[in-house]
């Protein structure tokens, strides 16, 4: 196997793997001694760059601040990752977080894995590795998805094998890139889900998308009420009984977070997940299935501990 094949198969199990192939590491010798693949340095962190191809652009201030905190106290427990760029330059593969609290507690020096990188390769270690670990949001993770199918000549069906996520998974982030900047920026920031987004790429033209996410936010209208409104009905109020109890039979919207959990599981599952809630916290899981073989394959992914 060549040492570009073996580059290649490593990527995929991301950078775990990447940190016991000696092909990739710089301070290997030409043996390849076990002893010394995966060895750590301490490196001034003024010879450290960030890396560009990071698709992470938000870090929140108060855990950055946090996370300085404990660093300042205990130090960095995980090395971060780098690659050589020239005499004692280097450039972050992943550990940006971790490089920017350094930062702000005013270390001079940080433990890191020196690695061996051509760009494409940095790219994609550093986009997968993201995808697979850090707290993206859905916008972020699309742009990551975008940028591994267009500079690293991936098709989906490839990408969706790389990162362990559903073909569909991958499409659905795809098209939010397709809104207008103001509703990707709304997702950014939490002003709206996921589940809003993508109902809203099926709104129409620009001038439409923008006006009926402007109600959504200004409304706190649910994804069932941009789907009714896109159906042409009357959005109408919830009607209450004389004792202000909510009616029995009404839904309402999942949560971000519900939301992440109905993508992984279905991701997981390979089915299409629902989760619905009614307002006294009762609801129910459905997990759809289209014969009684695919029933089968739910089952025993289901029954695997």
């Amino acid at each position: 196997m060549s040492s570009n094949t073996k580059k290649r198969s490593a990527l995929g199990k991301g950078l775990g793997a990447l940190l016991e192939n000696s092909d990739t590491d710089i301070t290997s010798s030409s043996s390849g001694s076990p002893g010394i693949v995966g060895s750590i340095a301490t490196l001034p962190i003024s010879s450290i760059e960030a890396n560009p191809f990071n698709p992470r652009s938000n870090f929140e201030k108060e855990a950055l601040q946090e996370l300085s905190t404990s660093i300042k106290i205990h130090g960095i427990i995980q090395p971060l990752t780098v690659r050589k760029l020239g005499r004692d330059k280097y450039q972050l593969i992943s550990g940006e977080r971790r490089f920017r609290a350094a930062q702000l507690a005013k270390l001079t020096e940080v433990p890191a894995y020196i690695r061996i990188a051509n760009d494409q390769t940095m790219l994609e270690m550093a986009l997968v590795e993201n995808i697979q670990r850090e707290d993206l949001n859905p916008i972020e993770v699309a742009l990551s998805y975008q940028r591994l199918i267009e500079e690293c000549s991936l098709t989906q069906d490839q990408l969706s094998q790389k990162i362990s996520k559903s073909r569909s998974s991958i499409t659905n982030h795809l098209r939010l890139l397709k809104l207008p900047a103001p509703i990707q920026a709304g997702v950014k920031e939490n002003k709206i889900t996921m589940g809003h987004a993508r109902a809203l790429v099926s709104a129409g033209d620009e001038e439409t998308q923008v006006a009926l996410y402007e109600r959504v936010v200004n409304e706190k209208l649910s994804v069932r009420d941009i789907e009714a409104v896109l159906r042409g009905e009357e959005i109408r109020e919830p009607v209450k009984k004389s004792s202000g109890e909510k009616p029995k039979n009404s839904k309402i919207a999942i949560s971000e977070s519900e939301y992440t959990f109905k993508e992984h599981l279905g991701d997981r599952l390979s089915t299409k997940v629902e989760i619905r809630k009614s307002p006294d916290g009762k609801g129910k899981i459905v997990l759809n299935f289209n014969s009684d073989a695919d029933l089968n394959r739910i089952m025993e992914l289901l029954n695997k501990k």
